[in-house]
């Protein structure tokens, strides 16, 4: 999605008083490093069944490998895949929003008008794959935590320049169109 620009670059500002469209500016998954042992763990398994397929003792038949192996996938390849793919932040010119579980049941979102605090952690490992945890918290709902961020530090300079933004708009407006303004 993109937006019309000015020459210097930013987004232009809507005329005071006007509706500004919702644009979405990132969708964000966490770190996909950790599905690092599931990538393990299915090329072992590929493998291990490859080398035992009809090579098997006596009691033991091909049927019984493969439901292993199958097994084996779905709970450690296919589930957790799953699980951080059902895991999204999506950060919007008004606000950001969080979905989890499967088919987005769970939902939280958090404006930028209202305003919030935001914490950046990072860990060793975090900060060679360039990813950390953001934590925003506005004082009155409990902080929404993005867990492993990729590109953290750029994701942290957009949603504070998205907060900066929204609440300089915000004061216009009410400047503008605000109830009670006195003319000097």
């Amino acid at each position: 999605m993109t937006q019309p620009t000015s020459s210097i670059g930013r987004p232009r500002t809507p005329a005071p008083g006007t509706a500004a469209p919702e644009l979405r500016i990132a969708r964000l998954r966490a770190h996909a490093r950790r599905l690092t042992w599931s990538g393990i763990v299915l090329i072992a398994v590929a493998g291990a069944t490859a080398y035992f397929y009809d090579n098997l003792p006596a009691p033991y038949e091909n049927w019984m490998l493969l439901t292993t192996a199958g097994a084996l996938v779905l709970l450690l390849v296919v589930i957790p895949f799953l699980v951080w793919l059902s895991h999204t932040w999506t950060i919007t010119t008004r606000r950001v929003i969080e979905r989890s579980g499967p088919f987005g049941a769970n939902h939280r979102e958090i404006s930028h008008v209202r305003g919030y605090a935001i914490q950046m952690r990072r860990g060793i490992l975090q900060r060679l794959w360039g990813a950390g945890t953001l934590s925003l918290s506005n004082g009155v709902e409990p902080a929404l935590r993005m867990k492993n961020i990729p590109n953290a530090v750029l994701v942290h300079e957009t949603l504070v320049d998205q907060v900066e933004v929204n609440q300089i708009l915000a004061h216009r407006d009410s400047q503008t169109f605000g109830s009670g303004s006195v003319d000097v």
